[in-house]
């Protein structure tokens, strides 16, 4: 039987560690995935307008090896200087790639587009920078999931989006999980049920229990219910395994979690989402094959289908909501 880890959160996954800070007057926030040494990362693009910073390395055959953080920010592209704070905070701590006698650490970035979700956004200062520090110090095997960190004011089709996380153990033994920030075009429920989309993925009452809805998805795009430009949207999220992978398996891995997005918002990858998923390998356990590896991609994209329900239904009311919460149809 299939069974998420001890805390449902990609923090599960040993080694791997999440912080989170917030503004609510801003209504953005920074999420910041690490780990006590460095990890190999990939990443797979499948929206048609995305925001990243030092994508590029992730690939195969590329000189860095392995990263020490990566990114997930509100705010546009100014959200992309998150990633400034979380170098200026390892630095600190003295970790990096070594480029003769200095340190750079390998921090990649992606950023949903928040800047019309009714936040305070006359800032003088790019407050990202900040954030994304503060998320770094905050990191931990804990961390909330809703309204919270790159999550705090994303948003859906009809409802308020969020952050969100989910884990399974594989029959192998392997622990995935996923993280998730849900601020898509598309929408997360059936169009005029309280039912999750990714409602047959569901383990126990994780994102409340309703099943999956007997109600057939139209051929047809929905009209988006949410106020600001097309362009504004975005489901950025990480998927993570202690398997040992190299930068060509984790790639996989974050490709067919892809799947898992396509099962839990319709539609989605559209041309005004920049849908991006980063594949992370802590290493910390032997692969044991090609099989598994199979394994661990269908376990990733459980976990992101859930995880994605998961951050809508834990999302909270807020001063300022353009939308309603899935919460406040109770």
């Amino acid at each position: 039987m299939l069974r998420p880890g001890a805390r449902n959160l990609v923090t599960d996954v040993p080694g791997v560690l999440v912080g989170n800070a917030g503004d609510a007057r801003l209504k953005s926030g920074v999420t910041v995935l690490t780990s006590d040494a460095p990890f190999v990362a990939a990443v797979d693009v499948r929206g048609g307008a995305p925001g990243t910073r030092e994508t590029d390395l992730l690939a195969p055959g590329r000189l860095v090896a392995a990263v020490d953080a990566l990114v997930l920010a509100g705010g546009s592209a100014f959200g992309l200087e998150a990633a400034g704070g979380v170098m200026d905070a390892l630095r600190a701590q003295g970790r990096g790639f070594r480029a003769g006698p200095a340190l750079v650490p390998i921090v990649p970035a992606a950023i949903l587009f928040d800047l019309a979700n009714g936040g305070e956004k006359g800032w003088t200062a790019n407050p990202y920078p900040a954030l994304g520090a503060a998320a770094f110090a905050a990191a931990g095997e804990d961390f909330a999931i809703g309204t919270a960190g790159a999550g705090t004011g994303a948003m859906t089709a009809t409802l308020m989006g969020g952050l969100g996380s989910a884990s399974l153990v594989t029959e192998a033994g392997a622990t995935v999980g996923a993280l998730v920030a849900v601020n898509a075009f598309g929408s997360v429920c059936v169009p005029g049920e309280r039912a999750f989309l990714a409602g047959a993925w569901e383990i126990g009452a994780e994102f409340g229990g309703l099943g999956a809805s007997a109600t057939r998805v139209p051929h047809v795009a929905p009209a988006p219910g949410k106020p600001g430009p097309l362009a504004g949207n975005t489901t950025i999220g990480v998927v993570a395994t202690d398997a040992a992978l190299d930068k060509a398996g984790a790639r996989r891995l974050a490709e067919v979690a892809h799947d898992g997005m396509a099962r839990a918002i319709w539609p989605a990858h559209t041309a005004f989402d920049g849908d991006l998923v980063f594949g992370v390998s802590t290493g910390r356990r032997p692969l044991a094959g090609d099989m598994e590896e199979v394994g661990l991609g269908q376990a990733a994209a459980h976990c992101l289908a859930r995880a994605i329900a998961r951050a809508v239904w834990a999302a909270r009311p807020a001063a300022g909501n353009l939308l309603p919460c899935w919460c406040e149809g109770e």
